[in-house]
């Protein structure tokens, strides 16, 4: 089966910290991962079999879809697009204030669902997502997956560097290392410095966080003289932003941990673990089509772009039959990369650059598109910055766009920093931006996804 091909794990190169577990079988060969043609049959197969449970079970979907028949079974992938409307996070909003607390987007009776998250609420107001045993163990084996191109082995020892709230977050990943019989320390309500003496303590090989906290655990090494070099890190997994595919930003981590790879990955709660960077790619993310269907349209005429175009990632999630969702629209803006075998041997959709922002994420400065995803690459490149924050004046027609940014202690040449970073802009944009120099220590620090977007409407 393709999910078992994909989440095979290897063994790890060198001696491991502790003793005692078994090894597991071999990643296989690059011939052996399943072609295209076999992962369409798949989700064709899977795509039936979810609309089946779900017509007319759920309701949502049964209202949505009453226009296409009783009964639906698309002879393709391409009928089935077709066939089939766009689903929109604010129809989803709109339901769950119709129905709450869950709206009626559930395919079974309420006391089949085992877990609830909720979203992070960071576009619009925060969504609980149920999810049954069934569908939960589909997000786990998505995880499994996950860490297995990732080359986690039942020897690695984890630490997650957060708090766990109630969104889904690293919460199936925890269960997918449990799974695996790794070693694992969750490490939330801990100091930053606290965290790194545990990581320490306990031989920790990967830590799990956002690249903002990777970063800043890094910078807090350096500043309490907590010597990194002296532990077993090797792997940084992080989400919950689009830092870990932007090259100076994975650069940036990967100084401050001696020895470490930066490993990206993105999901969100109500579709799950979606993507995993390429084992061969750093900077490009592979979709796991064992489990979603995706797609790549423009977020205005919702046609499909061609690879290389930028576009927006529309997911249909295949195994969570219990709270599903039909091309769904993501928000997330990708760049697909055209369909052939990839030099790592998988035939997944690789998405070049990771996730570049988000639909509602762009703003336009003057007439020019702008990036989140773009301004941190180019603020990255500056390895006397410690943190920044971009503040937008809406206030008048036309918006402007400034750069507050707090450099690293010490740091020669501040003084011309701010006209090099606006020559950086002007260069890449061909944009004016104004770059202030603030005091060392002056900007906030994040844990989970990063708020450095403060927009000025009064």
């Amino acid at each position: 089966m393709l999910a078992e091909t994909a989440s095979s794990i290897s063994e790890p190169s060198q001696a491991p910290w502790g003793t005692g577990q078994p090894s597991l079988p071999e990643a296989p060969l690059a011939g052996s991962f399943p072609t295209r043609e076999e992962i369409e049959r798949l989700q064709l197969r899977k795509v039936r079999s979810l609309l089946e449970a779900i017509l007319p079970a759920n309701p949502f979907y049964a209202r949505k879809l009453a226009t296409c028949g009783p009964t639906i079974a698309p002879a393709s992938l391409d009928a089935y697009t077709r066939l089939i409307p766009i689903t929109t996070r604010h129809e989803l909003v709109r339901d769950r204030l119709a129905n709450p607390p869950y709206g009626t987007d559930l395919t079974f009776p309420s006391d089949a669902y085992v877990r609830c998250h909720q979203t992070s609420g960071t576009t619009t107001m925060p969504m609980r997502w149920l999810d049954t045993a069934e569908s939960w163990i589909h997000l786990v084996d998505n995880w499994v997956q996950i860490l297995g191109a990732a080359g986690v082995t039942r020897r690695d020892r984890f630490f997650f560097a957060f708090s766990f709230g109630p969104f889904l977050g690293f919460w199936s990943a925890l269960e997918a290392v449990h799974r695996l019989g790794c070693f694992c320390f969750a490490g939330g309500s801990m100091s930053s410095q606290a965290r790194l003496q545990a990581i320490l303590d306990n031989g920790i090989t990967a830590v799990c966080c956002t690249p903002t906290y990777a970063h800043h655990l890094g910078e807090v090494a350096r500043d309490k003289k907590v010597y990194l070099t002296r532990g077993r890190v090797r792997l940084l997994i992080v989400a919950g932003e689009g830092g870990g595919s932007i090259p100076a930003t994975r650069t940036r981590i990967e100084r401050l941990w001696p020895g470490a790879a930066v490993f990206d990955h993105h999901g969100m709660t109500e579709v799950g673990p979606v993507t995993y960077q390429c084992p061969a790619r750093p900077g490009s993310l592979h979709v796991l089509e064992s489990a979603y269907l995706p797609e790549v349209i423009d977020p205005h005429s919702e046609q499909p772009v061609a690879a290389g175009e930028t576009g927006e990632l529309v997911l249909t999630t295949l195994d969570r039959i219990g709270s599903p969702l039909l091309r769904y629209r993501t928000g997330d803006l990708v760049k697909p990369r055209r369909r052939s075998v990839c030099a790592c041997g998988r035939h997944e959709l690789a998405l070049d650059g990771g996730i570049l922002g988000r639909s509602d994420d762009m703003v336009v400065v003057r007439g020019v598109n702008v990036y989140p995803s773009l301004v941190e690459a180019i603020v990255r490149g500056y390895p006397e910055v410690a943190e920044y924050r971009v503040q937008l004046d809406c206030r008048n027609a036309m918006t402007e766009l400034s750069l507050e940014v707090e450099p690293v202690a010490d740091s020669p040449g501040l003084a011309s920093l701010p006209q090099r970073l606006e020559q950086s802009f002007q260069a890449a944009l061909n944009l004016r931006v104004s770059v202030v120099l603030l005091p060392v220590g002056s900007l906030p620090r994040f844990e989970m996804k990063v708020q450095r977007w403060v927009r000025v409407t009064e």
